[in-house]
């Protein structure tokens, strides 16, 4: 299916200020997120065409060739939410200057409601990792070594020392609440709080746990594999539910994985096209020639045709990243990759020997009206 205009994406019209498309998208972000009920495809839709248009040569680039001139993939570098690493694991948004964290903040943490009490989330845990331009493109598995709070191994978190049980709390008698009475011009008001002998739970351990002593935790190591899909660019996070840190009182919370690709010493990439420059004599430039042009998949042959300039650019099919918006495993029989820009640059020599220097002399007298190799 057609991807549709962005700027009709985000509903601003095409002289539409940065100020502007910056609102429109923070608009649009609340309305659509997923942990508001939006649905996830117009979320990334819109992440996707803020991407582009929030950048000023992105934007230049697509007002002029449309969505070919972003690569398929604009979206990569906000990372889509979704679809990657088997249930459970997501990406996650990066909003930066827009503002928008304290109003995501209650989506990722906090509380949720189980019946009549509130049910608290483990800690969000975050950690970095650095990957290679390779790994980024073809993805990979990596293993986290983390030191996290997990359930206690002597009480599997019950608080409770084994062979003991919880009984009813003697303050609350198994409400998990007390009132407290209060005097006031009005008369009397009774409040209900949170019991403080047994925090809400109803019941008290006969005897604490002698491991964590009663805070149901420990502090552990965890080993954690997480597969990076191929694809993803540098800054994206990988959010993996229920990954962080352990409580008594409800699931864990979750774990953030900040991407960082290390830069190639040959290749830049823009979306899902891969970048690099091979540099020719100005004879070959002439007369045209073949090169091996290296990528990511290894050496290719290449035609650079006769009478080629200095900058111009080649393409090669297939041979750019995979675009991240296909779950599936990597195939470079599927077609669904981007395409390696090859920028050719032509020596001109500096030093010449006397009889080069007579040969492009003739070339010269002789050039007529039509340049050098007209």
């Amino acid at each position: 299916m057609a991807k549709k205009d962005y700027y009709e994406v985000l509903g601003v019209g095409k002289n539409a200020s940065a100020d502007e498309i910056k609102k429109a998208f923070r608009r649009l972000a609340v309305e659509h997120h997923p942990d508001r009920g939006g649905a996830e495809e117009s979320f990334k839709e819109i992440n996707e065409a803020y991407e582009v248009l929030k950048d000023s040569e992105k934007r230049k680039r697509y007002d002029q060739f449309g969505h070919a001139g972003v690569g398929s993939s604009a979206a990569s570098e906000g990372a889509p939410f979704g679809g990657f690493g088997g249930p459970g694991q997501e990406f996650h948004f990066d909003f930066g200057d827009l503002g928008l964290g304290d109003i995501f903040g209650s989506f990722f943490g906090g509380t949720t409601t189980t019946g009549s009490r509130r049910q608290k989330r483990g800690n969000d845990v975050e950690t970095n990792i650095d990957i290679s331009f390779e790994q980024a493109v073809f993805g990979t598995e990596v293993d986290l070594r983390l030191k996290l709070e997990d359930n206690c191994e002597h009480c599997r978190g019950t608080t409770v020392e084994p062979g003991y049980e919880l009984k009813l709390c003697d303050q609350c008698k198994g409400a998990g609440q007390i009132t407290n009475v209060m005097r006031t011009v009005f008369g009397n008001i009774q409040q209900a709080v949170t019991c403080p002998q047994c925090k809400g739970k109803g019941k008290t351990p006969e005897k604490i746990c002698s491991v964590c002593h009663g805070k149901g935790t420990q502090r552990k190591p965890q080993a954690i594999k997480l597969r990076v899909p191929a694809g993803i660019d540098d800054g994206a996070t990988i959010r993996l539910r229920e990954h962080g840190e352990a409580t008594t009182d409800g699931p864990k919370g979750d774990l953030y994985v900040n991407i960082r690709v290390r830069p190639h010493k040959k290749f830049t990439r823009e979306g899902d096209l891969i970048l690099s420059s091979e540099h020719i004599g100005m004879v070959d430039a002439a007369l045209g020639t073949q090169i091996d042009v290296e990528t990511v998949d290894g050496p290719v042959r290449m035609k650079v045709p006769a009478g080629t300039n200095s900058g111009s650019d080649f393409k090669l099919s297939g041979h750019g990243v995979p675009h991240l918006k296909d779950s599936g495993p990597f195939d470079s029989a599927q077609g669904k990759r981007g395409a390696h820009i090859v920028t050719i640059l032509v020596d001109t020599p500096t030093k010449l020997s006397a009889s080069q220097k007579e040969l492009l002399e003739d070339l010269k007298n002789n050039e007529g009206k039509h340049g050098l190799f007209g």
